[in-house]
């Protein structure tokens, strides 16, 4: 199994990447709708196909990036159906298994945090994905959403401290920087239902929290309710000027046969040394303006702004530095030859 731990500085939301090896069919677990573009980049880098977008729960922190990912790759959704979210074809109930081939995973209802919470345990990989009921050292607050703290701790300690020790808990938020965890560590040292706490120190700890509501709670709970899709039910926009795929590096790129078929659209920028620079290419590879990277910054008030900008190098990389460059400079109309000059030929 192919696996990637992802994380949005924002919310703090963990999103996990699932795929077969063999097949190349992926599972997202609680994708956030900001970074719908980093995820997409590398299924696409990974060759994977997105088969199945899952939630934990109808998050308050942040808006899911589900119905988005649906529109994009025709990928199916999948939440408790306690929830009622709508666009969601796989409304889970306790106890059910469910995945894509080579990767199957049991939906365990574990309410408290919300009503609608759930678990998913990947039991031949030893791994549960606890969503915000069980956290690394804590545990998801329980005070809006229908929370309970009673309930929040029977889920943990009857049905995921009920797992094997050695299973690795990765949970849908850290604030700290860790990563993941253990049942057997988080019934020793977790802070609030850890080391032989009962139900009464528990609640008692969770009644004495007093915590802001979420900053987006009011607009993240409606729109999960809606599996993400926006109130007015459009796509968020994209740039129109080019066929631009942003990589999971995070650099707009475009391909030979685009530039090819748009090469008089566009101001094509060559970023190489001039003793790189050889008569003879072809002419969608001659450039309209040679500015070596290293003199880019000083001199990029020399690249017109009338037409988006297509900067290239011998491999791509020296270009994604320009593009980040002139982006900085408030070029917005610019990407990078995706494999440079070595890639058409």
């Amino acid at each position: 199994m192919l696996f990637r731990q992802l994380f949005d500085n924002t919310s703090s939301t963990y999103t996990y990447l699932l795929a077969d090896e063999t097949t190349r069919r992926a599972i997202l677990i609680d994708p956030v709708f900001e970074q719908a573009q980093r995820d997409m980049a590398l299924l696409r880098e990974l060759n994977l196909t997105l088969a199945l977008v899952v939630d934990t729960h109808a998050h308050a922190d942040h808006v899911t990036a589900a119905w988005l990912l649906q529109q994009k790759t025709s990928c199916q959704i999948a939440s408790a159906k306690v929830i009622g979210a709508e666009h969601v074809n796989l409304p889970l109930e306790d106890g059910q298994i469910f995945g894509v081939d080579g990767i199957q995973l049991k939906a365990l209802s574990t309410p408290g945090h919300t009503n609608g919470c759930m678990s998913y345990v990947l039991e031949d990989q030893a791994m549960v994905f606890t969503g915000d009921t069980l956290l690394i050292r804590g545990c998801g607050r329980s005070d809006f959403q229908e929370g309970s703290a009673h309930n929040l701790f029977l889920s943990i300690t009857e049905k995921l401290f009920s797992l094997p020790d050695h299973y690795m808990v990765y949970p849908a938020h850290d604030y700290n920087g860790r990563t993941q965890s253990t049942i057997g560590e988080e019934k020793a040292f977790n802070a609030r239902v850890g080391g032989g706490a009962d139900e009464r120190d528990f609640v008692e700890y969770m009644h004495a929290m007093k915590l802001p509501h979420p900053k987006k709670i009011d607009e993240a709970v409606p729109a999960n309710h809606r599996s993400g899709c926006p109130e007015n039910g459009l796509l968020p926009e994209e740039p129109d000027w080019g066929d631009i795929k942003v990589t999971y590096a995070g650099v707009p790129e475009v391909d030979i046969d685009w530039l090819q078929s748009h090469r008089s659209e566009v101001t094509l920028l060559d970023v190489r040394d001039i003793d790189e620079v050889r008569p003879g290419n072809s002419p969608v590879l001659q450039s309209d303006l040679l500015i070596p990277l290293d003199k880019l910054r000083q001199q990029v008030a020399d690249v017109p702004s009338d037409r988006p900008v297509v900067a290239l190098c011998r491999s791509g990389r020296r270009s994604a530095m320009a593009v980040s460059i002139l982006a900085e400079a408030g070029i917005q109309q610019v990407a990078s030859l995706r494999g440079g000059i070595i890639a058409s030929l």
